[in-house]
């Protein structure tokens, strides 16, 4: 088969977000399952840049966890491109670039096993999300290394943002740590950006 020939396709669909990407694959399915390429250099170089994604991570949640809204301060900012191999999920950024035109404002859509999208996030966004399914595994690859001392966040019921989570408050669950993250309105928040 001629390597010209491109027989395996990824659309990439733009948000009103710059730089912010859904991924769409294409899906070659029969009686025995299916299969399709989730991630390719050249072609995501291609539509989006170079990026060198340098860790790959994954969870497994329940219904109602909700992890977020987190993300690294610089020099250790990390984007991500995220995907829900199981299950359902409601994946939301937050805009924390101070230049951009979609400052602290919020994106979100579910992303899960059936519609295989993923979410590109470049640097400069939060990130959370939340179980809609039973349970689901969220798999995310990162362009930076983890780095505690720069980890930060912001509140997932920040009325700023107006986040519609999808779920009723009291079936959320939540880390000790996300419950204490701040508003985007607590004195000095900004200045971590």
């Amino acid at each position: 088969m001629s390597s010209s020939i491109n027989y395996l396709s990824m659309n990439f669909i733009p948000t009103p977000f710059q730089g912010l990407f859904l991924l769409e694959p294409k899906v070659y399915g029969d009686d025995r399952g299916y299969f399709f390429e989730s991630y390719q250099q050249a072609e995501f170089e291609k539509q989006i840049g170079k990026i060198e994604f340098v860790q790959d991570n994954e969870s497994k949640s329940g219904y109602g966890v909700l992890r977020g809204l987190h993300f690294q301060k610089p020099p250790h900012a990390q984007a991500k491109l995220v995907r829900c191999i199981t299950g359902s999920i409601l994946d939301v950024v937050v805009d924390l670039r101070k230049e951009a035109p979609t400052f602290k404002k919020s994106f979100a859509i579910v992303l899960s096993d059936q519609n295989k999208q993923q979410l590109f996030i470049p640097r400069g966004f939060a990130h959370g999300f939340v179980v809609l399914s039973e349970d689901a595994i969220f798999s995310y690859k990162v362009d930076n290394l983890y780095a505690p001392a720069s980890e930060y966040g912001i509140r997932f019921d920040d009325p700023e943002l107006f986040i519609d989570w999808k779920l009723n408050k009291e079936e959320l669950i939540l880390s000790e740590k996300d419950l204490i993250l701040p508003y985007l309105s607590d004195a000095g928040f900004l200045l971590h950006l």
